[in-house]
């Protein structure tokens, strides 16, 4: 079985995540709006309920409220 097709990496210094869906890097969000935006462009779900689906993403170094890097 393959993983989740979207990865959010852990924040960054400046609170971006990057993102990549289907193993292809579709660029940095830095909110929940740029991720819904990247998983529209790509023709994923991009309701509210699947944002902390396991099955469609898998959140690196924190979940969907994790904007700031870990101190």
């Amino acid at each position: 079985m393959e993983g989740a097709p979207v990865i959010v990496q852990p924040p960054s210094p400046d609170g971006g995540r990057r993102v990549t869906i289907r193993g292809e890097y579709v660029g940095t969000a830095y909110h929940l709006l740029d991720l819904v935006e990247f998983l529209r462009r790509t023709g994923l779900p991009e309701t509210d309920t699947t944002l902390d689906d396991p099955d469609l993403i898998e959140w690196r170094g924190g979940g969907p409220k994790a904007w700031t890097p870990a101190e």
